[in-house]
């Protein structure tokens, strides 16, 4: 059965990429990776919110609703949980496979703290914010739930040290470019809180499910100005 969504009275078919044959139908298009947003042929990546709103012409203001310095501060409260959250799991569970993706709990672990890695990377490289290190999987000898988190770990305390030496004196208006085009760097820093604080909260479900209780659990002020709802997971 298919599922549709409606944006501003525009019907647009929900595919699911493991099912319906949903990989060729991205392929047809060209895309590479999730999430798009289609439309008679052609596609733009939904990575930022307002190329999708100008995809489909839709008359809505865009745009982070809070400032960089409000954003350091949520992932600062945020990428605390996710360390106390990984060290909680138990390590017989990163094999398990998440709900609806060929992703394993180690996997998705280990993600949530690369998203920032390969942010604050970009920016000291000066280079173009890349797919293939986004989503790159764990090192071999990464197995461990301690390991994992001792990763995060040091994450953010470099991002803490990148906010109070470099990025709190840049320029966010400035254009940034990502493999899913061009944007603004206030627009990618939104992106990068958001997207782990997702992954976060994910984490803390996936606890609950193995009987144990985020000793830091985050509460729904966490997605307040982000452009995130309540559900945890995508149905």
């Amino acid at each position: 059965m298919k599922e549709f969504l409606s944006v501003r009275g525009i019907e647009f078919e929900s595919v699911n990429v493991l099912e319906d044959g949903g990989m060729d139908k991205l392929r047809a298009l060209g895309a590479r990776s999730i999430p798009i947003v289609a439309r008679d042929g052609k596609f733009v990546f939904a990575q930022v919110i307002k190329d999708v709103v100008d995809f489909l012409e839709l008359n809505e203001e865009t745009g982070p609703a809070l400032s960089p310095a409000e954003l350091a501060a949520r992932y600062d409260r945020v990428a605390t949980a996710a360390v106390a959250s990984v060290r909680q799991m138990p390590d017989a569970a990163l094999g398990n496979t998440l709900p609806n993706r060929p992703r394993s709990w180690l996997v998705l672990m280990h993600h949530m703290f690369q998203i920032p890695v390969e942010f604050m990377d970009c920016l000291a490289e000066n280079r173009v914010l890349a797919y293939e290190k986004l989503v790159a999987t764990p090192p071999e000898d990464m197995t461990t739930s301690a390991q994992i988190a001792d990763f995060g770990e040091a994450m953010h305390q470099r991002f803490n040290a990148w906010w109070e030496s470099d990025g709190s004196k840049r320029d966010y208006t400035k254009p940034f470019e990502a493999y899913f085009g061009m944007t603004t760097l206030h627009e990618m820093f939104e992106r990068t809180v958001w997207h782990s604080t997702q992954h976060v909260r994910q984490v803390q479900n996936l606890l609950e499910q193995q009987g144990v209780t985020p000793s830091d659990k985050l509460g729904l002020e966490v997605i307040q100005g982000l452009p995130l709802t309540e559900k945890v997971w995508d149905e």
